[in-house]
């Protein structure tokens, strides 16, 4: 088998995790949807009420103090001192069921990938705006098989993301700001403006299909350079899962359909333009994440259907892998 099953522990802890960190999001997302403080401050006399605004303490005026104020700024402060608690309460299970995750060794993520999905997905642009579609999408497709994924090589020092909005909206938030908020030394590679790094080397290379190049606000930045064959990862069902990061947190991955991935991957390595050392891991990650589906996703056919829906590039690569297949 391609793929060694996790054990009854392993997948019992991985379910867990996944439920702590939704909890824990949620929490994040809705303590950060509130207004930043609230101050009740005198001028001339007179209380007004003040909604800061920011962390450099910025505010604006909610108007006169008066009864129905009054009201507001006491049930803002009894809010939000029980978002903080349910918070660090969240925060702590979600810490003790990371340790347990990396203490049964399994699939992780890097450090530094794990900081960027969960400033993606806290401001709500993972999922919505990006997914992961490199070598770190392996983890998640580990997860979605139930065991480790063997022959398809995971080391990476570097995080590719696609961006997938459709329409650019300036509501939404940006790339740009994601990493910022993550790493402040973040900063766009001159020579190559796709990608960005921060101080400690870490690069983040952004993708996208020439469909969803106007997804990105003319300001965002790293600008992708638009490949066609992006376009493959953008069909079927795209995975969506919570997984242990190496530092004993947690993050979410939304990754492409595996089945479209895998066949990239094999397409990627026979592309001339490629780079020479990428090609052989390309070939062994497009075989075993085929393998793996085929072995332990039912619910991603491999069938006449989806070889119907591909397209007369990945043919060949499909027909290659299908006459080779292992047993079930």
């Amino acid at each position: 088998m391609t793929v060694q099953s996790f054990s009854d522990e392993q997948a019992r802890v991985i379910v867990n995790l996944e439920q702590a960190y939704q909890v824990w999001m949620e929490a994040l997302r809705t303590l950060n949807d509130m207004p930043y403080n609230m101050r009740i401050k005198e001028v001339s006399g007179r209380e007004y009420l003040y909604e800061v605004t920011d962390r450099l303490g910025n505010m604006k005026s909610r108007g006169l103090l008066d009864a129905g104020k009054q009201v507001q700024f006491d049930e803002y402060k009894a809010e939000k001192a029980e978002l903080k608690d349910r918070l660090a309460q969240s925060k702590a299970t979600l810490k003790e069921q990371g340790s347990l995750y990396r203490a049964l060794r399994l699939p992780m993520l890097p450090v530094e990938a794990g900081k960027i999905l969960r400033e993606a997905d806290r401001m709500r642009f993972l999922g919505e705006q990006a997914m992961v579609v490199g070598t770190n999408a392996l983890v998640a497709y580990a997860l979605e098989a139930n065991g480790f994924i063997r022959d398809a090589p995971d080391t990476t020092i570097d995080f590719d993301m696609a961006l997938t909005a459709i329409e650019a909206d300036e509501d939404r938030p940006t790339l740009w700001k994601v990493l910022k908020e993550v790493d402040m030394t973040y900063s766009v590679n001159a020579e190559r403006p796709f990608q960005a790094r921060n101080a400690k080397a870490y690069e983040i290379e952004i993708l996208s299909a020439p469909s969803r190049i106007g997804g990105q606000i003319a300001r965002d930045k790293p600008r992708p350079v638009p490949l066609a064959e992006q376009e493959w990862l953008l069909y079927g069902r795209p995975i969506d899962r919570v997984v242990g990061v190496r530092d004993g947190e947690a993050a979410r991955l939304v990754v492409p359909d595996p089945r479209w991935f895998a066949l990239q991957k094999l397409w990627m390595a026979k592309k001339p333009e490629r780079n020479p050392q990428k090609k052989p891991k390309d070939r062994k990650q497009g075989i075993a994440i085929l393998n793996a589906v085929w072995q332990t996703m039912p619910h991603y056919p491999l069938d006449t259907a989806f070889y119907g829906q591909l397209p007369d590039e990945l043919k060949p690569h499909f027909d290659h892998w299908n006459a080779q297949k292992p047993a079930r």
